[in-house]
């Protein structure tokens, strides 16, 4: 869709050409959601491709990736064979109601600056441990867990200005077992539940609760917990104000495939399925 009311674009390559925020800005990486419909409100975009981000950065600290890397550059990634939770990557990303050429334009962190229940990225990046670089408006940096970057369904801790820069995965979190569960409505739907488990060498459990609720949850455990432990944990937890209720299900049926989901999870980790 033609933007027509926008009347510059402005193409910064370094960090110190970034303009000065003003009402009527907006950021520009992959473009998918901004160019989907009018925006009236917007007059400036501010191009982030000249400022040429590595897109994915494998070191032994773990996997640092750009905001403006691509899904399926993220999705064509070679990970290292001692990555156990590499099948994630690819599970989330089959994850977007989206075709193959959205996968080549949309980004990881419009995917999470979107801040949608479904937001398959955030899903991943949370089960990861992953962190946030967020460049402020004043110069200074500040660093933040993925889970509690988005603070809501469409809402999450950026003010106006901000720039998301990075996003930080921990190599431990790379190297715990996993268990993916999703569903939906339809079998191309938009993800009513998109639960992950993660398990390390102490058979602990990391719960990331995403899709069924507005904002990501995690319940963490020292130890595996059994089914009624897990249970119990999820009902007084995650309340039911936050289980996310609009055409894609509603909050009773998120609720529901949320214990269901977690158990699965619970139980293959636990060596109980296959």
């Amino acid at each position: 869709m033609d933007l027509n009311t926008i009347t510059e674009v402005v193409r910064p390559r370094t960090r110190a050409e970034l303009p000065s925020w003003k009402a009527g800005d907006a950021w520009l990486a992959g473009g998918t959601w901004l160019f989907s419909e009018p925006q009236a409100q917007l007059s400036r975009l501010i191009d982030l491709s000249d400022l040429a981000w590595t897109p994915l950065a494998i070191s032994d600290q773990g996997l640092g990736i750009a905001a403006t890397c691509s899904v399926a550059a993220l999705d064509a990634l070679q990970c290292p064979a001692e990555w156990t939770a590499a099948p994630l990557i690819d599970q989330c990303c089959r994850a977007f109601l989206a075709s193959f050429k959205i996968w080549k334009t949309a980004t990881v962190g419009g995917n999470l600056c979107m801040s949608l229940p479904a937001g398959p990225m955030i899903s991943l990046l949370a089960a990861l441990e992953g962190v946030c670089t967020i460049w402020k408006t004043d110069g200074s940096e500040q660093r933040i867990a993925v889970v509690d970057f988005v603070t809501g369904n469409n809402r999450n801790v950026l003010a106006p200005g901000d720039l998301l820069r990075q996003i930080d995965i921990p190599l431990a979190a790379l190297k715990r077992r996993t268990a993916f569960r999703q569903i939906a409505l339809t079998p191309v739907g938009r993800s009513g539940a998109l639960l992950i488990g993660t398990a390390g060498r102490e058979a602990d459990l990391l719960l990331t609760v995403t899709g069924s609720t507005i904002k990501p949850l995690q319940l963490r455990f020292s130890t595996m917990p059994d089914a009624n432990t897990l249970r119990a944990s999820l009902l007084s937890d995650v309340p039911d104000a936050l289980y996310h209720d609009d055409v894609h299900g509603k909050p009773a049926w998120r609720k529901a495939m949320t214990l269901r989901l977690a158990e699965e999870i619970r139980a293959e980790l636990a060596g109980l399925r296959p």
